[in-house]
């Protein structure tokens, strides 16, 4: 955990765990609910006595009696700044001063000396200052959490993703799921964002978050393992954010940010391994404005506040595109987010706050066209326009709305409710002066080198038009706390629903929904078969097109209810114990409103254990157990769970339209293949998913000490071991239910066999399949024999992550702050999850892997997510009043490299789909790893004494020595055809160029 602490005395590091927590009502960090905090310690005992809480910036005020041998607790504390008082029959004996109560931690401030335990008074002293242990032997997770001081120091970009990234083990997913974070091994797609205790977790994939102001966040909470039952559905990592409020003294202030194109260093330009320049990104630049101000204050002084914040983004820039689409654009992308925040003080037992708050990103590009032979822009080719969309669906955006509740209603009954709900709408619109373009890929060889085919379309793909997302959801908690036991049990709900889709760009096909063909181009092999397509055939090397038509889009929905109970157990003064159990439900619904998977009582156990080994909280072993589920995200339904095509259709041409890059005298061959069975039929709910399907989980287990040195220094060490032990994915083969059959004496030659089906890979799994097409169902158990096909089948299902952490910390002491992460990790198996990194499939949970056991052979290796050796540092130096200098070291070594080409014979049709090259086996991760990547941050910040220290003037240096490492590349080795393709290896996604960041702030 960062956090800033002074005026730390000796006398409390002699306070054993029953001064920190007490042996009953003295609780956990669990204890609280998401959006607060705890503070909890000790003091005289004799009658009379009570401790009074008071935050500084609103007047909130509470008083709780201690114990008879003075223990206290207050729960449920809003995150601020408070003086916290003894009292002895209405008077004041010692009070302490800027209490900072931390976002999910408990927070030790005891009032005993070590010679107070047998003194019979107090003295009326005033200790001015945070006094906090370096060590919170109340906790047993694994978290990080930075306030906005820490936020506004750290030279990191202004945005969630790259807060989050600072937490040990945390790593930037592919780039093709845009601004994204991996936890642990996990997909991206595995993560939970919640702002003031409600999920704005993207409602249709899971991937990213509506996101808020950056400088409305008051504190930001990654938790990274071992979280408690009241945390569910993720299996990565848990973000959780606390805005600021208003208090009695009014506030106001503003920011400019300006990011300039001049300053930024070129991007690196992207070759083909033969030496071919593919894109030339010398001019891909941009230039960056942002304008932000907040205003707060007292409504009624000490009873009703607010907030409000707005962020407003500008970019501009240009992009050149690759020579396989040369063109020129201009794009000015525009983001404005606001916030407004109401507290209200209704009593000092009764709290409620309202916050809402709005996140909209649209993008306009201006197209051109390109020649790299001249190097000049070309003629304009039309405009794209996009709202709330970004790479992958990744910055969804919206509107969200949150109203919580907040009752002390005794001293040992805390209640807290919330109700939350969102809307997002996404548009992507074309507007070409040369009418519709379908979209153009792929390319054939000609005396050695690669022709693209010319193109005139903008996007590709498309969002279907109306898309829109919303979700609404509720939590309710209870607290008691009796004797050693501090109970807290509560209910979690939440429903999204989705209007989804894509199709393709380019002229009405005619022929289903709607949606247009797009034209691919390869070379045939030696052979001149196209593996996996028995009736197509051409001559050796030739040129051939195959026209694919896709379209789906419906709308889905999902429900996620879930029950807590939680118990942290005082066992003695050293040592805590914590039993959780969560229960979730999953319920999916397609776009006719049918549920095609509900899965009833997952059950997951949580167990935590503090030992404070000396009882002055100056060294901690601790360790936890736990199980965690995850939904299955709503985009599943909009193919597997309703009507959608995706049609392939080979053929030869005779010329290719120079405009267009259609094909003139396109001449089918063979026959048209829906794949995956995807032909534009409804699917029977029966037949989507497995019946009795077990939910997607993981098991985690956690092992670590902390150790205090000084006042200021604090190390530790942290092993973590995860694994998936159950996932949800699909299979499309049908080959398995004729081996039923066969095993079973059971005809099966009139049985209707699904596309795809979703399914618990590597297990044995029940379907209900309609015998006779006549509506007969039976329910047909696939057990791992039948799913084996000439002595090939599925593995069992692994994904495993093991993890050391060495950590060292020094606490802010009123001179410099700084913090030290290296972690060896490894993440390896079959399976990276939700997501497919290799070729940056966008369908969380319906992945190409075990669509046919085929595909599964050599997947076994390191995943995706593996950065072996991570080292992150990062810290400030307030050199004197006015001047502070901070830095910011990310050194990481690269991902692995696999190749993935065709299978002798294509056996499941599927292409360059498998872990094979050059007709053999190329195992997961057999082709090397991507360099490692170092980038060092540096940041200087200026306040003059003339403006009070009011005004800041800050420079920011990101990527200092401009080392620009490959990130992605393809590890597609092969065509369709079987053939070598020459963009294996090209690399997608560099580490971001040097840019410099200047801003210029003013608080009143």
């Amino acid at each position: 955990m960062i956090s800033s602490t002074s005026g730390r005395t000796r006398f409390l590091r002699h306070t054993a765990l029953a001064l920190a927590l007490g042996l009953s009502i003295a609780g956990v960090a669990h204890a609280q609910s998401n959006s607060s905090g705890v503070l909890f310690g000790r003091t005289s005992g004799e009658a009379g006595t009570v401790v009074h809480l008071q935050n500084k910036d609103t007047g909130f005020s509470r008083d709780v009696p201690v114990d008879a041998d003075g223990r206290y607790r207050i729960s449920s504390v809003p995150v601020g700044r408070y003086d916290v008082s003894v009292l002895r029959d209405g008077q004041v004996l010692q009070t302490r001063e800027n209490v900072s109560v931390v976002l999910g931690t408990g927070t030790d401030v005891s009032f005993v000396t070590e010679s107070a335990t047998n003194a019979q008074t107090l003295e009326g002293v005033q200790v001015t200052g945070n006094v906090l242990p370096a060590i919170d032997v109340s906790s047993v997770d694994s978290r990080t959490v930075l306030t906005s001081d820490q936020l506004q120091k750290l030279p990191i970009a202004r945005d969630v993703t790259s807060a989050a990234l600072l937490a040990p083990g945390a790593v930037g997913g592919d780039s093709r799921y845009g601004n994204v974070a991996s936890f642990g091994g996990a997909s991206a797609a595995e993560n939970q964002y919640y702002v003031n205790g409600y999920a704005v977790t993207n409602a249709l994939t899971g991937l990213g978050l509506t996101s808020l102001p950056f400088d409305a966040i008051d504190q930001q909470q990654i938790y990274t393992g071992g979280y408690g039952a009241e945390y569910g559905r993720s299996t990565g990592g848990v973000i959780n954010m606390i805005t600021k409020r208003g208090g009695n003294n009014f506030k106001a202030g503003g920011q400019v940010v300006y990011i300039p194109a001049g300053l930024r260093d070129s991007p690196r330009d992207i070759y083909l391994k033969n030496g071919q320049l593919y894109q030339d990104r010398s001019r891909n630049k941009s230039t960056l404005k942002e304008y932000s101000a907040y205003v707060s204050g007292p409504l009624i002084k000490d009873k009703l506040f607010f907030y409000l914040t707005g962020d407003f983004i500008n970019q501009d820039g240009k992009t050149i595109g690759s020579t396989a689409a040369p063109t020129y654009t201009n794009y000015s992308t525009k983001t404005s987010r606001y916030l407004a925040k109401v507290d209200w003080n209704i009593t000092d037992s009764h709290l409620l706050e309202l916050t809402g708050f709005s996140d909209k990103t649209t993008n306009t590009d201006q197209i051109y066209g390109y020649s790299y032979a001249t190097g000049q822009r070309g003629a304009y080719r039309g405009s794209a326009y996009t709202k709330n969309y970004g790479t992958a669906g990744a910055t969804p955006g919206g509107d969200v709305y949150i109203g919580k509740y907040t009752g002390y209603i005794t001293d040992n009954l805390t209640i807290n409710a919330l109700y939350g709900r969102s809307t997002s709408e996404h548009v992507q619109t074309t507007n070409s002066i040369g009418g519709q373009c379908p979209l153009i890929s792929g390319s054939f060889t000609v005396a050695g080198k690669a022709v693209f085919p010319p193109n005139c379309y903008l996007v590709g793909q498309l969002l279907a038009a109306g898309a829109k997302d919303r979700t609404h959801g509720w939590r309710l908690d209870a607290e008691y706390v009796a004797g050693d036991h501090d109970i807290r049990a509560g209910l979690d709900n939440q429903t999204l629903q989705s209007f989804a889709g894509n199709s393709y760009e380019g002229p009405e096909s005619g022929r289903g929904k709607g949606g247009a063909y797009y034209w691919s181009y390869g070379n045939v092999n030696s052979s001149g078969k196209i593996n996996g397509y028995p009736d197509v055939l051409f001559a050796p090397g030739q040129q051939y097109v195959q026209r694919v038509y896709y379209y789906a889009a419906s709308n889905v929905e999902t429900v996620q209810e879930a029950q807590f109970i939680e118990d942290k157990w005082q066992v003695n003064d050293r040592w805590l114990a914590y039993i959780g159990l969560r229960n979730e439900q999953f319920k999916n619904l397609n776009g006719a409103g049918t549920v095609y998977v509900k899965q009833r009582h997952q059950l997951a156990p949580r167990l935590g254990i503090s030992w404070d080994v000396f009882g002055d909280s100056s060294l901690k072993i601790y360790g936890n157990a736990g199980r965690y589920h995850l939904a299955i995200p709503s985009n599943v339904a909009v193919r597997a769970a309703s009507g959608s095509y995706f049609l392939r259709q080979f053929g030869s041409f005779t010329s290719i339209d120079p405009v267009t890059g259609m094909p003139i005298g396109f001449v089918p061959n063979g026959s048209e293949y829906a794949s995956n069975g995807h032909d534009g039929t409804n699917p029977d709910p029966r037949t989507i998913a497995a019946k009795g399907m077990g939910a997607y989980y993981q098991d985690e287990y956690i092992l670590g000490f902390d150790k205090m040195f000084s006042n200021n220094w604090t190390v530790g060490a942290k092993g973590t071991y995860r694994e998936l032990k159950s996932s949800i994915d699909d299979f499309c083969d049908s080959r398995p239910f004729k081996n039923w059959g066969t095993r079973n004496n059971v005809d099966m030659s009139k049985a209707v066999i699904s596309g795809c089906y979703l399914f618990n890979p590597g297990k044995s799994n029940t379907f209900q399949v309609n015998m006779d097409g006549k509506g007969t169902f039976r329910d047909v158990t696939l057990t791992k024999q039948d799913f084996t096909n000439n002595g090939i089948g599925f593995p069992d299902l692994k994904r495993k992550y093991v993890a050391l952490n060495l950590y060292a910390e020094h606490q802010f002491n009123q001179d410099w702050y700084g913090k030290i992460d290296y972690v060896w990790s490894h993440s390896f198996g079959n399976s990276e999850g939700m997501l497919k990194s290799d070729i940056g499939q966008r369908d969380p949970s319906v992945t190409q892997d075990w669509d046919a056991p085929e595909l599964m052979v050599g997947s076994n290796g390191p995943l995706p997510n593996d950065r072996k050796h991570q080292l992150k540092a990062y810290g400030y130096y307030q050199f004197n009043p006015e001047w502070l200098f901070s830095a910011n070291l990310t050194v990481a070594s690269g991902r692995p490299i696999n190749c993935l080409g065709v299978a002798p014979g294509d056996p499941v049709k599927y292409g360059a789909a498998y872990f094979y090259c050059d007709g053999k086996v190329s195992p997961r991760g057999s082709r090397g790893r991507l360099p490692w990547s170092e980038q060092l941050n540096l940041g200087v910040e200026y306040r003059p004494a003339f403006a009070d220290h009011k005004l800041a003037f800050n420079a920011d240096i990101f990527n200092v020595f401009t080392q620009q490492r490959t990130q992605s590349l393809i590890e597609v080795g092969e065509n369709a055809a079987g053939a070598p393709v020459v963009t294996y290896q090209r690399p997608i996604s560099f580490s971001t160029p040097r840019y410099f960041r200047f801003a210029v702030r003013y608080d009143l």
